[in-house]
């Protein structure tokens, strides 16, 4: 397998970012990925106080699909986040500042409208990645099981439904899933794939339209007799990795 693209999500529920190369950090998400959330006004995320809560507590694409109608980027070095509404409307807000996250949490309020359940708030905690497990992973796709399913659907499905940081081409349908438990050379880093994952109706969402236009995680269960679909990888060793990389496991099956 070698890895086809890299992306990182710096404000859950929001764009990707293509990447040519990253490095991973021992026990880390992959740099800025999930790094901020705007917090439903409802939620009770403390900042000061963080601990690993539902995404159902963050603005994300399972709850709120026109989110995927918004074009966003990051600048990490200055720390300035663009969103872009389908209309063109655009704010650019600085993520250092309060007035620069407030004008941010007032313009995704008023885009959410009712879906915001209040006032969206934007969160950051240090160390604290806003990603739908506890555990601190980088998330892996084979594109051959994402053909699978695809055949299965009768229909394309766009890679970045799936959310995930790492997609692999090569090896067989599924074969990602024999990784389990195995320790893996990724580029410069050295990972062990722990879990599975499952799939959820975030999937449902085309990323073009801001329409559900299919159901991945009924097409797996029912054509393949699970929801899964990619596995989560636990970075033991961290390195640079780079598009072309291959991943080659370290241990036997």
């Amino acid at each position: 397998m070698r890895i086809e693209h890299i992306y990182r999500f710096p404000v859950k529920g929001l764009s990707a970012e293509a990447l040519e190369e990253a490095t991973l950090i021992q026990g880390q998400c992959l740099p800025h990925d999930r790094r901020f959330a705007l917090a439903q006004g409802d939620s009770p995320f403390d900042p000061g106080a963080p601990v690993w809560m539902r995404k159902s507590n963050f603005a994300c694409l399972m709850a709120n699909a026109r989110l995927a109608k918004l074009h966003t980027a990051f600048d990490p070095k200055t720390e300035e986040l663009a969103i872009r509404k389908p209309d063109g409307e655009m704010l650019v807000g600085s993520l250092r500042t309060p007035e620069g996250r407030a004008s941010i949490e007032d313009y995704m309020t008023a885009y959410l409208a009712e879906e915001a359940r209040g006032r969206l708030r934007l969160v950051e905690a240090p160390g604290y990645n806003f990603t739908d497990i506890p555990q601190k992973s980088v998330s892996i796709i084979s594109l051959a099981s994402l053909a699978a399913l695809e055949r299965a659907a009768g229909m394309r499905l766009q890679p970045l439904r799936f959310r995930a940081n790492i997609y692999v081409s090569g090896g067989p349908e599924w074969g990602d899933f024999d990784l389990m438990g195995r320790e893996i050379q990724l580029g410069q880093a050295r990972l062990r794939v722990w879990k599975r994952i499952v799939r959820c109706p975030a999937t449902e969402v085309n990323l073009d339209t801001g329409e559900r236009d299919a159901n991945p995680p009924r097409t797996l269960r029912e054509h393949f007799r699970h929801m899964d679909l990619g596995v989560q990888a636990e970075v033991l060793e961290g390195g640079r990795i780079a598009v072309g990389d291959a991943l080659e496991p370290l241990d036997p099956a």
